[in-house]
């Protein structure tokens, strides 16, 4: 559906975790999520992405979502208004040994402020987040309003970071210069990646803040796990989307406390490297009933 300066498209972030790593379908120079023309006689939007990742990346979608309609000027690269609406799909895809495996790019080096494992671990330094910081205390300058704003959605001065606001961090981001895709974009944005097509990297920061809340309500994770996983394996996959660490004994308490979530298989797994951890599965019988009222995980630890 296109005019010679209006074109429309729906765009999906299909999700999937491979071994603890959070990974997104996006390929190309520069990265772009898949896309296609919206077809006037299509019934379903949501057939239509389930039908468009069969038929173009291979494998069934499990939970799908649509997120929201983008339509803003200035946020495509050839000038023209892109309606883009965009939809989340999660699925179990493999991405080690995958058949085309360059349709993947890890998630974090797209959105890579969005990783804070690595400073709980105290693994690895946090020069993109200083940064980022130093810019926008420059950016706010004396604006109260502007600093409270950087406060809040990056947790300095003892804001709790909060993970569902991926969003609202990359509009910042974008905002400041501090993204490559900015029409006033700094030096900084290198260390940030490089640009998406259009608006496909503000699109992906909707659909990561969207899966980090729900997993405090749905049990959407289960949809990223293999049929039988261990509890460990759970944590990692939580961990990896949340961009943050669990605490290990209040996750497990969460998981098991709740006894129609998961169900032991009587089997166990030798391949953690220590003891031998048993296998879970997800009691599918009450799928639907969890879908409707929930099912809350432990909320990641607050990173400062």
């Amino acid at each position: 559906m296109t005019d010679a300066g209006l074109s429309a498209e729906l765009v999906a972030v299909v999700m999937a975790v491979d071994r603890g790593r959070p990974f997104v379908v996006a390929s190309g120079e520069p990265p772009a999520l898949p896309a296609g023309p919206l077809r006037a006689d299509e019934e379903s939007l949501q057939a239509g992405v389930r039908e468009f990742a069969r038929e173009h990346m291979g494998f069934e979608l499990g939970y799908v979502e649509q997120l929201y309609t983008f339509a803003d000027l200035g946020r495509s690269t050839d000038g023209r208004r892109v309606i883009s609406i965009s939809y989340l799909g999660l699925t179990r895809a493999e991405i080690s040994g995958s058949e085309r495996p360059t349709d993947w790019s890890a998630l974090y080096d797209l959105l890579p402020w969005e990783d804070r494992r690595h400073l709980e671990s105290g693994t690895g330094s946090d020069r993109l987040g200083e940064e980022i910081e130093a810019a926008l205390q420059r950016w706010s300058g004396d604006d109260g309003d502007r600093l409270e704003r950087c406060r809040f959605l990056f947790g300095y001065d003892e804001r709790v970071w909060r993970p569902d606001l991926a969003l609202q961090r990359y509009e910042l981001l974008w905002e400041t210069g501090l993204v490559a895709e900015s029409p006033c974009a700094a030096k900084i944005s290198a260390l940030t990646a490089g640009p998406m097509v259009n608006d496909h990297r503000r699109i992906l920061a909707t659909g990561l803040s969207r899966l980090r809340a729900k997993l405090q309500y749905r049990p959407v994770v289960f949809e990223l796990m293999p049929e039988v996983f261990t509890l460990g394996e759970l944590q990692e996959t939580v961990e990896a989307i949340a961009g943050q660490s669990v605490h290990k004994q209040n996750f497990r308490r969460a998981v098991e406390v709740q006894h129609e979530l998961v169900e032991p298989t009587g089997d166990v797994s030798h391949d953690t490297g220590g003891r031998p951890a048993k296998l879970y599965r997800f009691r599918r019988s009450v799928r639907q009933e969890r879908d409707q009222v929930g099912t809350k995980l432990p909320i990641p630890r607050a990173a400062r």
